[in-house]
């Protein structure tokens, strides 16, 4: 019996003795997706792991189409990652529900000082910081430029864009039966909006619509004339001057491409990072270009950046934002800006001499970036549901031309705004 007892003594100490692993391991939850984009994150990740061998991180790809869901189950269940790639507008929920920590005071001086003040907000709720915005995307117009040189039409300029009613009558003029068969086969615009809400709440900022308006405490929809104009204009393209391919409303931007090269349009409305699928599907001698976003009152668009946070139930919060602040340093937040063909937040990463050429529109892009503004959506609780139950399908019913300017503006209030309450009370 002294003799077991002994070897249980000599067994416990062998394991108390045992050297014990002090390498803090953390899991990067990302969303890239392009090839270029996925190749230099996972190259930044290898070169932290190689220069922080007590800080290990291990590369997690997951999807813009289920983040939202994935990340409710994965904070339900304690199984979220460290850090957690998303957009600003799909925070408010999991800053307010907890599941977020706030950045505050974790901040480096350096990364706060570099990112202005006006994004920052983006990623602000109950007075706390919840997400470093480190990308963002403006709307542009990529144009077929033969035809544009075909019907003479001025090419606007950073400094000088189309105003919305030049851009219209462009759009007319480039519409067209070239076959003579009656039909049209050549429209002078595409509006790629199979999710039609963000786009839309973003545009409305160039007539300074914002949709939401505080009343009694709560952020609810209101629709008035500035948000009405560019619903409206977007609507006489489609059914009153026929000037825009009613075939691309239930697209995705990818889905357009292939009739834009087709010559089935002339210009398309997208994002500033589908330049790099033009640039790798374009056929042969297909002649595009880069044009500025149009102006209304003022050429201001709505954006929600790219962040990254951290759960809250990290319990390596510190590692986790030197991580991020690796991630996101100028040199490597200008890399990751080209990988993704967006901008970057980092005022020192914007100035980069490779973003800032004619290449591409690269300089159309970085000129557009002056002109972005907190997206209307952004401190809307609730504002998920709103879109998804409401303002999607009724947005939609909309420019098929099912439903009136004043009926959509009731549904987006007054059952939009029954939504919203659930949330605000």
């Amino acid at each position: 019996m002294t003799r077991l007892v002994l070897l249980l003594v000599l067994a416990l100490v062998g394991c108390s003795t045992a050297p014990k692993s002090d390498v803090v391991k953390l899991r990067f939850l990302s969303l890239a997706w392009q090839k270029d984009s996925v190749a230099v994150n996972k190259q930044i990740v290898a070169e932290w792991n190689r220069t922080h061998p007590k800080v290990q991180v291990e590369y997690v790809p997951g999807s813009w189409d289920s983040i939202h869901d994935q990340l409710l189950t994965s904070f339900a269940g304690g199984e979220a990652a460290d850090v957690i790639h998303n957009s600003s507008d799909d925070l408010s929920e999991f800053a307010h529900g907890g599941y977020l920590a706030d950045l505050t005071t974790l901040l480096p001086p350096g990364l706060k000082a570099d990112i202005p003040e006006a994004t920052w907000e983006t990623t602000r709720f109950k007075q706390g910081v919840y997400g470093v915005p480190f990308l963002q995307e403006p709307k542009v117009i990529l144009a077929n430029r033969a035809l544009l040189t075909q019907a003479g039409v001025r090419v606007p300029t950073p400094d000088k864009p189309w105003s919305w009613d030049e851009f219209a009558e462009i759009t007319k003029k480039l519409t067209k039966d070239t076959s003579g068969d009656g039909k049209t086969d050549q429209y002078g615009f595409a509006w790629p909006m199979k999710q039609p809400v963000s786009t839309m709440l973003n545009l409305a900022l160039n007539f300074d619509g914002k949709f939401f308006y505080p009343h009694d405490g709560k952020l609810l929809a209101t629709v008035g004339p500035a948000e009405r104009e560019v619903l409206q204009r977007v609507h006489a393209q489609l059914h009153t001057d026929g000037s825009a391919a009613p075939g691309a409303l239930g697209m995705s931007g990818s889905d357009s491409l292939p009739g834009f090269f087709a010559g089935k349009y002339a210009m398309v409305f997208l994002g500033l990072s589908y330049r790099q699928q033009m640039r790798q599907q374009a056929p042969k001698g297909f002649d595009w270009v880069t044009l500025p976003p149009l102006s209304g009152t003022g050429p201001e668009q709505g954006v929600s950046p790219q962040t990254l946070s951290i759960s809250e139930d990290s319990p390596h919060k510190r590692e986790a934002m030197e991580f991020i602040d690796y991630l996101v340093n100028p040199a490597n937040t200008a890399r990751l800006a080209l990988g993704d063909w967006m901008l970057p937040t980092s005022t020192k990463a914007m100035a980069a001499p490779e973003l800032n050429v004619e290449q591409f529109g690269w300089n159309v892009g970085v000129a557009a970036g002056a002109s972005l503004r907190t997206s209307p959506s952004q401190r809307v609780r609730g504002y998920a549901e709103w879109k998804d139950k409401i303002a999607t399908p009724a947005f939609q019913q909309y420019f098929r031309n099912q439903i009136s300017i004043d009926e959509l503006s009731r549904k987006l209030t007054e059952d939009g705004n029954r939504v919203l309450a659930r949330y605000q009370r």
